[in-house]
């Protein structure tokens, strides 16, 4: 017969192989923070910003970019000054009314302009490097609950590792179960009947309602019927996902959502043309899938890329790693309009746009604001956003 300390490996294994919560994790998880939910978009690769939200009217950005700067003629009117890629057409209702923010200028001190180091700074909202846990990870630990934020595909990022358990991946929500190692479940299922004492108890009674709670969500999610349409493509299928999940009621707080390649060196146009066409298809359904379940008052969206790309096109008509970006928000709950002043095309830092604004800042504000959660414990101190929220 296994000991206690099979058991609490074996039923921290379980745990973390799951995406279902128990329920009175999801009540601490609920009074914690209440019921809204950030969506996190990550755009991998570092995502053009100079021809995502286009300052137009500047001359400097067409002696730079030649070739691959959008004409005016095709640019999506915000302000006299900015406009957006003609490809993000389908979120210009949410521009219209008021739900989409553009916070520009974003970063962080001493950039790096490599892939890797760059993305793990965000990951850990920590830009010496020193952190190995992800922001996301700090706060579900904040919460003491590790299925209160999830990821939609079939790797965790950095950003949701947590110092003492797991966050799941859920790669594809039809598969929202419990999944056991193989050879381990005839063990596994013999603990399960075995009286524990103590803290092994507490952890039985806590993997049996884990367990059933899980089966209750499986069938909740079967019943989800949205309505809406979504894009024909991996990016598409995880927001619907996404929407399911949430409507599902397991008391996700935070969810993970990825889109690439935006590492674009060569043949931009195309390459970025078709990515952000994906990205505004896609978020442009979600939106619509969360007003028809009545829960778009819930959600928020936040997007962000790694860095920004170099403000001269090169020889291949592509842009070369850079540093300040744009970011992005979208919701009820988005004070929608442009937050921050716009790059200054004149003064640059080796060739590329200076951050003014720390992400830190940003993420301050979703975890303050929106999930009613002490930003000062995750990120490691205090730091002022653009004030995108309502």
């Amino acid at each position: 017969m296994p000991n206690r300390r099979d058991f609490l490996k074996l039923s921290a294994l379980a745990v973390a192989a799951t995406t279902g919560m128990p329920g009175f994790l999801a009540r601490a998880a609920a009074q914690a923070g209440g019921d809204k939910t950030l969506v996190v978009v990550q755009l991998t690769g570092g995502n053009d910003g100079l021809n995502t939200l286009i300052p137009y009217s500047n001359g400097a950005y067409y002696a730079a970019r030649p070739t691959i700067a959008i004409p005016k003629k095709d640019v999506l009117t915000l302000t006299p000054d900015l406009g957006m890629h003609p490809a993000l057409k389908p979120l210009m209702p949410l521009w219209d009314g008021g739900q989409l923010a553009w916070m520009e200028n974003v970063g962080y001190p001493n950039p790096n302009r490599s892939h890797f180091a760059s993305m793990a700074i965000w990951h850990t909202a920590d830009p010496t490097q020193a952190q190995a846990d992800g922001w996301i990870g700090r706060v579900a630990e904040q919460i003491g609950d590790p299925f209160c934020a999830s990821n939609m595909g079939p790797n965790t990022p950095r950003a949701l590792q947590a110092d003492t358990f797991a966050l799941p991946s859920i790669d594809g929500v039809d598969n929202f179960q419990l999944k056991l190692p193989q050879g381990v479940e005839t063990a596994f299922d013999a603990m399960l009947r075995t009286p524990r004492d103590g803290e092994a108890d507490y952890l039985l009674r806590a993997t049996r309602q884990m367990m059933k709670n899980t089966t209750q969500v499986q069938d909740n999610v079967k019943k989800y019927k949205s309505g809406v349409t979504y894009p024909d493509h991996r990016f598409g299928e995880q927001l619907r996902d996404t929407a399911r999940l949430i409507a599902a009621g397991v008391g996700q707080r935070i969810i993970y959502v990825t889109l690439g390649n935006f590492d674009t060196h060569a043949g931009q146009r195309g390459e970025q043309d078709e990515l952000l066409a994906t990205l505004a298809g896609g978020l442009s359904a979600f939106h619509a899938d969360l007003e028809k379940q009545g829960l778009a008052d819930k959600v928020i969206v936040m997007g962000f890329s790694e860095f920004g790309r170099r403000v001269a096109e090169n020889a291949s008509a592509g842009t070369d790693h850079g540093q300040g970006s744009v970011m992005f928000a979208l919701g009820k709950g988005v004070k929608g309009g442009i937050h921050g002043s716009s790059p200054d095309l004149e003064d640059l830092s080796m060739g590329d746009i200076k951050y003014r604004q720390d992400f830190r800042g940003v993420y301050a504000e979703g975890l303050q604001k929106w999930l009613n959660l002490d930003a000062r414990s995750v990120l490691g101190g205090d730091f002022t956003g653009p004030g995108w929220l309502a």
